[in-house]
Order: C-alpha cells, then structure tokens, then sequence
C-alpha cells in the first residue's frame, strides 16, 4: 500500500478500541501504523506481544506448549485490554476464529475486517519469508482455500468490512473513520 498524505492532525478521540483482524496481508499492520503517526494510538500487535512475554516465537509456542496455550494467551491479552480505550489491537489471523475472543473483542472494541484478495496477498508478501503457513504454499488456490475457510467466522465478527486490495492506506483509513462515525451516530 502506498503512503498517502494524512487525514488530518487531529487526535481521533475513540472511547472504545480498533481491533483489526482479517487474513495475513490484508493491511493490518500497515493500517495500525497509519493510526499511531496520524492519531497517537498505541497500537498492540497481538502475536508480538505473546511472543515476548513467553520469550519464545508463537511457532515454537505452538511447539512447546500447544496451540490451546497459544489462544488461551490470546484470549487474555483481549480481556487484559478491555481497561483500555483507543488502541489499535492488530490480530493474528486465528484470533476471530474462537468465539470467546470475538465476545471479548466487542466488549471495548469496534471489530474491523480488512478484506482483501488472494492476488493481492501473493504480491504482498511474495518477498516475506516470516509466514510459516505460506512459505510453501505461495500460490492462489491454498490462499483462497485458507481464506474460505476462515470468512464466515472474520464477517461474523465483523462490526465493519473494509476492502483493501489496490487502495492507499489513506483511503482506507477514511472510509474506516467514516464507517465509525456512522456506527457512531455522528455527522462527517
């Protein structure tokens, strides 16, 4: 995505926070970078965050201790949040996929689904070596198989859909705000 001048120098006054989810790609990481320089909100990348305080990678998290451990972490790192307000929660792509972690996503938070292609996820990441689940698997078919498998579970959770494929991550971050006053019940 490209760079874009900036929305406005405002501070975005949410009282409630942005959980981002949708499938690797998509922009979360990018959208949450755009939030913190424009707006000031700290932004807490989940898996990031689990693979420092077990001081382990979530690979070898999964290795170790098991993939329930791993969501169990989750799970409460979202509840551990909800004392928050106007943070930017970037998710790993299996977050929305346990209901106990959408409930809690919801309880502070606006859920947001970027949505994009499986096209446009191969060109993003063509050169990103660090996903394990696509470094073999680098084509459009497994994408759109993970991806299918995951829809009903990200819209479901989803309280708005925002697509990401060719779009600057100004334009995205306009129509997520416009999405959010609306939600909101205020006037642009």
């Amino acid at each position: 995505m490209k760079q874009a001048e900036p929305i406005s120098k405002d501070r975005v006054p949410f009282n409630y926070n942005l959980v981002l989810i949708g499938f690797m790609g998509a922009g979360k990481s990018t959208v949450s970078d755009y939030f913190h320089t424009q707006f000031g909100m700290e932004v807490i990348e989940m898996d990031q965050i689990i693979a420092e305080r077990e001081d382990m990678s979530i690979s070898d998290i999964f290795e170790t201790r098991g993939e329930e451990y791993f969501r169990d972490c989750e799970t409460a790192l979202l509840i551990e949040m909800q004392a928050r307000k106007n943070v930017i929660i970037s998710c790993g792509g299996g977050v929305p996929m346990r209901e106990r972690n959408v409930a809690e996503m919801k309880k502070n938070g606006r859920v947001i689904l970027l949505s994009v292609e499986p096209e446009t996820v191969l060109t993003r990441l063509e050169d990103d070596h660090s996903r394990p689940l696509l470094e073999n698997n680098k084509n459009v078919d497994f994408v759109r198989a993970l991806m299918e498998k995951r829809r009903d579970k990200y819209e479901a959770a989803a309280d708005i859909i925002v697509r990401t494929d060719h779009r600057s991550v100004q334009e995205i971050c306009e129509e997520i705000l416009s999405k959010l006053r609306a939600m909101d019940g205020e006037s642009e």
